[in-house]
């Protein structure tokens, strides 16, 4: 799917169709393409009709208020497309070190992907997608999504929040299926979650990357064991 911003080619990303906009949006908001903008409308577009281009490509709008963007070369996939040093230096420069929110015990971050894979219907089916789902203090799951992509179905969940106004997500956790990457921490950190739960291991940089936000890292997260990295 083609994702635009004001009409222009942000990135082409490999998803599995379903909740469009919220990827489109949570992308652009994630990646920091919107500099502060406001979102004012999500559609499909081309130069035909959107099941001509079997919706395919989606706009973001902002009435041209955010920055002209810069397109991707290569296809999004779903490996980390940042890395380095240098990277978390800029994210320090358009993100702030978190606040500390409410508490989340370990108890409780272990009984989250128990909770969280009882509302993943496709991966139910299939055996073949991940899910990105946010939950409270007391572990409840509130929004689910999935998609081939790791990094798709959390833009999916933060594409939600953004256009139901519910952003900074203060006082949520984020849930990953599988393992947390550099980019699905940012990710976490662009949108104000102060924890992570990952079904798998984080890589070092995303151990680094949430130290440096404030956020709390859990990995290994399953048969009601925890290894907290931060």
């Amino acid at each position: 799917m083609e994702i635009r911003l004001d009409g222009h080619l942000v990135t082409t990303t490999m998803r599995t169709p379903g909740h469009d906009f919220e990827l489109a949006a949570g992308f652009c908001f994630t990646e920091g393409l919107l500099g502060g903008a406001a979102v004012l409308q999500v559609r499909y577009c081309g130069s035909s009709a959107a099941v001509e281009t079997e919706f395919n490509e989606v706009t973001v709008e902002t009435g041209d208020l955010a920055p002209r963007p810069q397109p991707r070369l290569t296809t999004t996939t779903s490996s980390c497309g940042l890395c380095g040093s240098t990277t978390i230096t800029e994210l320090t420069e358009r993100l702030h070190r978190l606040t500390p929110g409410p508490a989340m015990t370990p108890e409780v971050l272990a009984e989250v992907p128990a909770a969280a894979r009882q509302r993943q219907e496709l991966f139910g089916l299939t055996g073949a997608v991940h899910a990105a789902a946010t939950f409270a203090p007391d572990g409840t799951i509130g929004i689910v999504r999935e998609d081939v992509g790791r990094h798709n179905a959390v833009d999916k969940v933060v594409g939600h929040l953004l256009l139901e106004e519910g952003l900074p997500a203060t006082g949520l956790g984020l849930y990953v299926s599988g393992r947390a990457s550099f980019e699905i921490v940012q990710k976490a950190w662009a949108a104000g979650f102060r924890t992570v739960v990952a079904v798998s291991a984080p890589s070092s940089l995303a151990v680094e990357v949430a130290t440096t936000a404030g956020i709390t890292l859990a990995g290994f997260v399953r048969a009601g064991r925890v290894n907290l990295y931060t």
